[in-house]
């Protein structure tokens, strides 16, 4: 019997099984943030067990309020700063060389086909688009990842969902991962991985392929998860050629971790994105989902660009595509937030910024602030906000706010309008 990713990335990682649904998985990397990792590194210290398993395999920044806006946001800083230096920890990126976590560590060569990743972040399943089992924990397995370098999941079942057919101009991989969430709903994956393949899938570049892996939590799994692909070897290759004679070594190698021919999945599903039309969440839960042309009409107040999910060069490019030459709708406050400091150097380079400037967009640093609604884009009570980001949760992004979840071209396109839109109407 055949074997999924998810199956084989278990068995070789696998420690312990104390129980029978249990299994105890060795790490190949514990990802931090300055959010929820100093309350793990306090408790470690209270407990007189101020270690780490492997430096070299801890990576951290300071990303979600970035430059701190007040004391306790300082204090975490300092914490999280201090920890690092204490315990050799050279992969720690301050204010000026910090960016958004998902983006950032992938974009450092942090992440291989095969590896196993926790974090203290939901988000962390971004990380398995390159074929990677990552999964956001608590602060008690982060503990214990930062301390034995180990993590306890129970066993995955895997939900292979195949995307296929093609996608219409104006569609992106947002408007597929939405998709998905709408048919599949916000427990359709609970304690799964979702093992994402199909002929659009292998057509999407790494960009793409994290933005689908990103919002597979909010379908209620632990992972997402696609198959390495020359893709995935290609976007690699700066960080493994002293590894590997080839690229094509290099995917013989990682091909280990794909899934055989014969695996047995707990649920399929097939989705045909031909038809497929811009989409945006309403409501207050992930699976609230409508076609744009649904939405039409509906006004806004700020509309945010960035995120884990959809801050990434591709779409910024995507974005400014729809704003060049255009000004955004008097009343409107438009935010873009690269998510890295290099994607900002690109968009600089590329003459992006420049076009999001022109339009009346204020651009930020890197920052995961606005999108839980901690800096850098709060809404206030009774605001409405279009966004590129990943939860439209009642209050997300401010008390008694309203998210409506969308791709950056139709971010971009409704900030002209005043109004969700779809941007057809501005691209030439």
């Amino acid at each position: 019997m055949g074997k999924t990713i998810a199956e084989k990335i278990f068995e070789t990682h696998l420690v312990d099984e104390p129980f029978g649904d249990v299994s105890v998985l060795k790490l190949d990397r514990v990802f931090c943030h300055e959010i929820t990792t100093p309350t793990a590194i306090q408790d470690l210290v209270a407990r007189g067990k101020d270690r780490v398993f492997d430096p070299d395999k801890i990576k951290v920044v300071i990303d979600h309020v970035s430059p701190a806006k007040d004391s306790k946001t300082a204090l975490q800083g300092k914490i999280l700063r201090q920890w690092a230096k204490r315990h050799g920890i050279k992969d720690f990126f301050d204010i000026g060389n910090n960016g958004v976590c998902h983006a950032l560590f992938p974009e450092k060569g942090f992440v291989r086909p095969g590896f196993t990743i926790i974090m203290g972040d939901s988000h962390a399943c971004t990380h398995g688009a390159f074929g990677a089992f990552a999964a956001g924990v608590g602060t008690t397995a982060l503990e214990m990842g930062i301390l034995k370098g180990v993590a306890t999941f129970k066993k995955q079942e895997t939900f292979r969902i195949q995307i296929v057919g093609s996608l219409k101009p104006g569609v992106y991989a947002k408007d597929v991962i939405l998709e998905v969430i709408r048919q599949i709903s916000v427990e359709g994956a609970m304690n799964m991985v979702i093992e994402f393949g199909g002929n659009v899938v292998d057509a999407m570049g790494m960009d793409q392929r994290m933005t689908l892996s990103n919002m597979a939590v909010e379908a209620g799994a632990t992972s997402g998860i696609c198959l390495p692909d020359m893709t995935t070897v290609e976007y690699l290759w700066p960080f493994i050629k002293s590894e590997y004679q080839s690229p094509e070594a290099a995917l013989e190698y990682f091909s280990q971790f794909s899934s055989d021919e014969d695996a047995v999945y707990a649920k399929t599903k097939t989705i045909d994105v031909s038809q497929l039309a811009p989409l945006s969440t309403f409501g207050f839960k992930p699976d609230n989902v409508k076609p744009v042309s649904q939405m039409e009409g509906t006004p806004v107040d700020q509309v945010y660009i960035g995120s884990c999910t959809n801050g990434r060069i591709e779409d910024l490019r995507v974005a400014a595509q729809v704003l060049k030459g255009k000004k955004i709708k008097e009343g409107v406050r438009g935010i873009v937030s690269p998510a890295t400091p290099k994607v900002f150097s690109m968009a600089v380079e590329e003459g992006l910024i420049k076009i999001f400037m022109d339009a009346g967009f204020c651009v930020t640093n890197p920052t995961c602030g606005a999108c839980l609604g901690m800096s850098n884009g709060v809404l206030a009570d009774g605001e409405v906000a279009a966004a590129t980001t990943n939860r439209n949760f009642n209050g997300r992004m401010g008390k008694g706010g309203m998210v409506h979840l969308m791709s950056p071209a139709t971010a971009a396109a409704t900030a002209i309008q005043g109004k969700i839109v779809n941007s057809s109407l501005f691209v030439n």
